[in-house]
């Protein structure tokens, strides 16, 4: 009996027309872009779809994108595929009608369709915003939410999703969509090796609050003894963490230390904790046959039923559901 045929590779289209950002370009293009097969990771059919796949559309800076594919190779793309935009240097700038019209086409046929950054007025003059919460770079937020009142700008956070269609915060959150992306389709071991070969974190955890301009007064001291405290977190996951516990690591008192951590991350140590438990409670439940109250108890959950729990309100599924889904067969099971 002949093999089973491979399956064919998650397409995505980078939608390039004038405007464009170079750096959310380079962006999807290191992410999707990249054969990291031998590593484990799925092969990507990264495409650059445009009006005119004919003519090279120039970026800032002298730079140019050569497209490869039209914007009816679009009309292929099944709800497996990615359609993405890239941030647009001039919110206010004109976008191609057929640009728009191929993004309401893919979106109707049930395809992903994500933005990053000041993309999000793309998609909000589609049509596709309407009625959904959406993010873009907190510099934009108040203009996004002017110039399209039916979108439910969310002001803080660094990427969200509703009704199949993802936007993204500034910059480096364009980066943490794009391995949101890849851990959704893939798994989080997947976007944990592309993250690691990008050196760069496979998620970040508060929101953009943390990067609104304001008055800092003095350097902040303390980001070092923060960051021993976070490491020491993860080195000891499975052990029981309380905030006292956490802030006499750092040297500081236990109110001291949650008002540094926040203003520092944008999240309280316990949600960072419990953030941090579900990405390995996610990379056992990948790549080991540990049961489901091992899993918790290496995850630092304690119980079974604490994970689930919190793989409900983080996930919106089960850990039983999540194995199941992206289970790898794994080399050695320690």
């Amino acid at each position: 009996m002949a093999p089973p045929p491979e399956p064919h590779p998650q397409r995505i289209a980078l939608l390039a027309f004038p405007g464009v950002r170079a750096f959310d370009v380079s962006v999807i293009t290191e992410v999707w872009g990249s054969d990291r097969a031998l590593r484990g990771v799925p092969p990507f059919a990264l495409h650059r779809a445009a009006t005119d796949p004919h003519t090279p559309v120039r970026l800032r800076g002298g730079l140019t994108l050569t497209p490869d594919r039209p914007l009816t190779w679009l009309h292929d793309l099944t709800p497996t595929d990615l359609v993405i935009v890239p941030g647009i240097e001039d919110p206010d700038a004109d976008v191609p009608p057929p640009v728009l019209d191929a993004l309401r086409r893919a979106h109707s046929t049930g395809v992903p369709v994500a933005s990053l950054c000041a993309g999000a007025f793309v998609l909000a003059r589609a049509g596709l915003l309407d009625g959904r919460r959406a993010v873009t770079h907190w510099h934009l937020a108040r203009t996004l939410a002017a110039r399209h009142p039916a979108v439910r700008v969310e002001p803080d956070a660094l990427f969200v999703e509703d009704s199949g269609i993802w936007t993204s915060a500034g910059t480096a959150a364009g980066i943490d969509l794009c391995l949101h992306l890849v851990r959704t389709a893939h798994g989080a071991e997947a976007a944990a090796t592309v993250a690691r070969s990008m050196v760069t974190a496979p998620f970040r955890t508060g929101t953009q609050a943390q990067f609104i301009e304001h008055p800092t007064p003095r350097a902040d001291r303390d980001a070092d003894a923060l960051a021993a405290v976070r490491a020491h977190a993860l080195a000891h996951l499975s052990e029981p963490h309380t905030v006292a516990g956490l802030a006499a690591v750092a040297g500081m008192s236990p109110r001291s230390f949650a008002r540094h951590f926040q203003a520092t991350t944008g999240t309280t140590p316990l949600h960072w904790l419990i953030t941090q438990r579900v990405a390995a409670a996610q990379k056992l439940l990948e790549l080991t046959d540990h049961p489901l109250p091992e899993v918790a108890r290496r995850a630092g959950f304690g119980s079974e039923v604490t994970m689930r729990q919190h793989f409900a309100s983080h996930l919106s599924t089960s850990p039983r559901a999540y194995r199941n889904a992206f289970r790898h067969r794994a080399p050695d099971q320690a």
